[in-house]
């Protein structure tokens, strides 16, 4: 069985307890076993970052590029292969996996580019004789923590940045996801990185996690609004940098006029592939009434064809959902819905398949209203509610009354409501005739209100979090 330890100073090291990898396609398949670090191993992780930290700045922008860019191409070379990996681990399926893995290779070889052309700044002070340089320096330490749902491309956009401009990295996987977090620190030790200035310690937030907390120049966290609050307020209190990015509850608007197929594809995509698990998914689904009763039936008629199996089967659509206590809170939200009075017109059910897996069927709500829980609270897994409005003015109305702001969807042939939808709705990311969930690697990312704090993640702005600016005084 594969073991996966943890990488502290350059060596891999078994940690204090282990815990089992399982396949939610076959809960009989046990992946590996992951060994756990403790808070001391954590602590001697964030002291070997902090040692190589001088030495590793120092060096030059080359030395980093030609890292990355071996990163990437190892990653290109072997995305089938960790492709499956990821699937077999989180469920996704097969083709799914194998994107998000070339999807971080590109980001690796983004920033294999990005960290030769950091730029500063040259100006004339008000005085005479004295000049000013603006220049960037890393911000030391920096604290990685990743979730599962996307276990290589999110933990890509937060190492390869880090990387670049010259800070070292403490990272900490979901504990969901260890065998490709894992892989992933193979590949990055094998391309040549100092010891130190990668480390990987494997375990669970309240005890990795926590010890992280206090050592860290920064943090960057993506999860739960829940864990994301306690973060933030834990790098307040020590007055070290801190990003969060904490999910969603996305809506998709339907207008009158917009092309049925297109609306039913985006909210077919963007609500329910990946099985609902992605934060940028449109689980409100905002319907205009001359367009309604059309649009939930071909929907409804759309999710009953979902192929719906193990995540390497061919044919599969949609996987299961990751573990238990997901799946536990899926249908604990499907119940609350119904108890709230929503009619049911797509009904989630647990399904049987060749190997035992925690495979759930869509849900589709209709009659709800914006102030329903299924409405207000991320539920993160296969389940949609749809709430029928008057016309654009009350549906913008309802996409922004919302505790979140990631990311805002509308289907409509009118330039006039695309563009003041753009403009008006409140979140991080809009889109047009598309599904809400779906990323470009090389721009920013990120959200508003409840979704986000800190600067944007990914492309050019990312500097902006993994750098502090300095402005020097040159008297000539």
């Amino acid at each position: 069985m594969t073991q996966y330890k943890n990488l502290i100073a350059g060596e891999w090291v078994a940690g204090a307890s282990e815990a089992d990898n399982i396949n939610p396609s076959d809960t009989n398949d046990i992946i590996g076993r992951a060994s756990h670090a403790s808070a001391a191993q954590v602590s001697d992780a964030i002291a070997a970052a902090r040692a190589a930290l001088p030495k590793w700045n120092a060096g030059t922008s080359q030395l980093r590029s030609d890292l990355l860019a071996a990163i990437a191409n190892e990653l290109f070379a072997r995305k089938e292969e960790l492709g499956e990996l990821l699937a077999r681990e989180e469920g996704k399926t097969r083709a799914e996996a194998i994107g998000e893995v070339g999807r971080a290779a590109n980001i690796f070889r983004f920033f294999s580019s990005e960290v030769v052309r950091i730029r500063g700044e040259k100006l004339a002070s008000v005085r005479p004789g004295i000049d000013v340089e603006i220049t960037r320096d890393p911000v030391g330490v920096v604290g990685i923590i990743t979730p599962w749902n996307f276990p290589i491309a999110i933990p890509a956009w937060k190492i390869a940045p880090a990387l670049a401009f010259g800070n070292t990295v403490v990272f900490k996987p979901s504990e969901l996801t260890p065998g490709t977090a894992h892989a992933l620190a193979e590949v990055i030790h094998r391309a040549g990185v100092p010891a130190g200035v990668f480390n990987l310690v494997l375990g669970t937030g309240a005890v990795v996690g926590d010890a992280l907390l206090s050592g860290v120049d920064a943090i960057t966290f993506t999860g739960s609004v829940k864990t994301g609050n306690q973060i933030v307020r834990r790098a307040t209190e020590r007055m070290i940098r801190v990003q969060a990015e904490m999910g969603g509850k996305n809506p998709l608007v339907v207008l009158d006029d917009a092309n049925l197929d297109v609306a039913v594809g985006c909210a077919l995509d963007g609500s329910f592939f990946q099985t609902g698990q992605r934060c940028t998914a449109s689980s409100r689904l905002v319907v205009t009434e001359g367009i309604h009763d059309r649009f939930v039936d071909a929907l409804a008629t759309r999710l009953a064809q979902i192929n719906i199996g193990p995540a390497l089967k061919a044919g599969t659509q949609v996987g299961p959902v990751v573990d238990r206590r997901q799946l536990e809170q899926d249908l604990r939200y499907i119940d609350i819905g119904s108890s709230e009075g929503a009619s049911v017109r797509v009904k989630g059910e647990l399904l049987k398949r060749e190997t035992p897996g925690h495979y759930l069927s869509p849900t589709l709500f209709t009659d709800t209203t914006n102030q329903m829980r299924i409405n207000r609270e991320e539920v993160f897994g296969p389940v949609a509610a749809v709430i029928r409005v008057k016309d654009y003015d009350e549906a913008l109305a309802v996409a922004n009354d919302t505790s979140f702001g990631l990311s805002a969807g509308i289907c409509t042939t009118s330039q006039k409501y695309a563009r003041h939808f753009q403009q008006h709705a409140e979140a991080g990311l809009t889109m047009l005739n598309l599904a809400t969930a779906g990323l470009d690697y090389h721009v920013p990312f990120g959200g508003r209100k409840g979704s986000s704090y800190g600067p944007r993640e990914q492309g050019t702005y990312a500097i902006d979090f993994y750098t502090i600016v300095k402005t020097s005084y040159l008297s000539v």
